[in-house]
């Protein structure tokens, strides 16, 4: 006769540690669990889960025994590896852990704002963001003999931000993260010793709500300012069209700023005419990039509607189509350091709403070769009148550091989507079928050096 626990299938390793994690969840502190998770573990290779294990259990002897948070430190790096590789639900576990060995550990809260957000927990995410700054507002990352204390103004709000890993050398300058909005203005006094300012707010619309504590800031400062905050905030797209006036062969779509209260549809008629805004229209949040909550509307009853459902402001921008004569539409990406354009990209699409991570670039060995083109000979590619362009462009922004997003039009004129400080810039994988276009992103890190070497004299 078959017993009936013959029946019952035998646990594999990966079900025997996904119930000892179970457990660990309700006893934390229970050294016997960490370590058999720790021998576990490592009898299935997992090396960093073993390990993670076993400074987990001299965390909690050392907190037993002395209090000592050190051991807290360490599993916080832990847990950042698993947090860098984007293995964000083993993370969340660990942090926990290392705020009830350490509460005071101002950058678990940042990495967990990040977790909340990713799994749409948004209030846990500003609670863990308030927790973060009211901590701390300073952030240093050491290194050994750096040229220059470079302090980086920063926002503790998810947008705003330049994205600057690339473009400020970790190797070379000692990155001081002031989150400013977050500080008391006397504790502008009370920073660390600096040699140089990047402001990396560069948003504009955020820089804008900022405008006052940015100015206390900017009026009391004895050091080189990057990016002076007055000129970020005067990229608002729809004082674009104003700022980039009398420059030739380009080109900007009427846009304005406007919220629920103007969403009727009698008002919102008078509105569009007054700033000689047609339809259709692209309908855009204030402080969004990269397509985010984007909405092309034909209709002035489509446009009002949405209005009228947001309590949020928005931008609205007359739709221009220009849709190339293959059939595709180009959004060419330009970097400005020290007001000298560097190409970045172009990403070709069948569709109006060109982004180059769906625009299946390395999928076309035609759109691959022609970015390339773009990249090795920039002012061949785009003529003479729109390079010109360029350049005039960076000089009326007046940015140290800024990129312009655009295409070419039928009739060759420059046609502006937006320009302003909060270009990404990053690295593609080294061993893929882009990896030629890290040279081009080397060489806007190593112009944006030679420009703070050039400003410290």
């Amino acid at each position: 006769m078959t017993s009936e626990t013959s029946l019952i299938p035998e646990l594999t390793k990966s079900d025997e540690i996904s119930l000892l994690e179970a457990r660990l969840l309700a006893a934390p502190f229970d050294i016997g669990l960490h370590q058999l998770l720790a021998d576990k573990k490592h009898a299935v290779a997992d090396e960093l889960g073993a390990l993670a294990h076993m400074i987990a259990i001299k965390a909690i002897e050392a907190r037993h025994s002395h209090g000592d948070k050190q051991s807290a430190e360490q599993l916080y790096m832990v847990a950042t590896g698993y947090f860098m590789k984007g293995d964000y639900a083993v993370a969340e576990r660990w942090y926990q852990l290392v705020l009830q060995l350490d509460a005071e550990l101002a950058a678990v809260y940042q990495n967990l704002v990040v977790i909340h957000l990713h799994f749409g927990r948004n209030a846990q995410a500003e609670q863990c963001r308030a927790r973060a700054y009211a901590l701390q507002r300073v952030f240093i990352d050491p290194i050994i003999s750096p040229i220059r204390q470079l302090l980086i103004l920063c926002v503790g709000r998810t947008k705003g931000n330049i994205p600057y890993e690339v473009l400020l050398s970790g190797e070379k300058s000692q990155r001081i993260k002031y989150i400013i909005d977050y500080a008391q203005l006397e504790e502008d006094s009370q920073l660390p010793y600096y040699d140089l300012v990047f402001n990396a707010i560069g948003e504009a619309d955020v820089a804008t709500l900022l405008t006052q504590r940015l100015q206390q800031f900017v009026q009391k400062c004895q050091r080189p300012i990057l990016n002076p905050p007055d000129k970020v905030a005067r990229t608002q797209r729809h004082l674009l069209a104003g700022l980039m006036s009398g420059i030739q062969s380009v080109a900007t779509a009427p846009c304005c700023l406007i919220d629920s209260t103007q969403a009727r549809t009698e008002t919102l008629a008078g509105h569009l005419a007054n700033h000689s805004i047609a339809l259709p229209v692209l309908l855009r949040p204030l402080e969004s990039h990269g397509g985010q909550g984007l909405m092309l509307c034909h209709h002035l009853a489509e446009l009002a509607h949405q209005l009228a459902n947001s309590s949020a402001a928005h931008y609205v921008t007359s739709f221009v189509d220009f849709k190339s004569s293959d059939g595709f539409y180009r959004k060419y990406r330009v970097i400005f350091v020290d007001k000298k354009p560097y190409p970045y990209h172009l990403a070709i699409s069948p569709h109006w709403m060109v982004h180059y991570v769906s625009a299946e670039m390395e999928s076309n060995p035609w759109k691959i070769a022609e970015e390339a083109k773009f990249l090795q000979h920039p002012e061949q590619v785009l003529g003479d009148l729109a390079w010109n362009a360029l350049n005039q462009i960076a000089q009326r922004l007046g940015l140290d550091y800024a990129g312009i997003d655009f295409t070419l039009l039928e009739n060759g004129q420059l046609f502006i989507f937006e320009a302003n400080a909060t270009m990404l810039v990053h690295r593609v994988n080294a061993s893929g079928v882009l990896a030629h276009k890290n040279v081009f992103v080397q060489r806007i890190a190593d112009a944006f050096e030679a420009l703070q070497v050039r400003v410290m004299g």
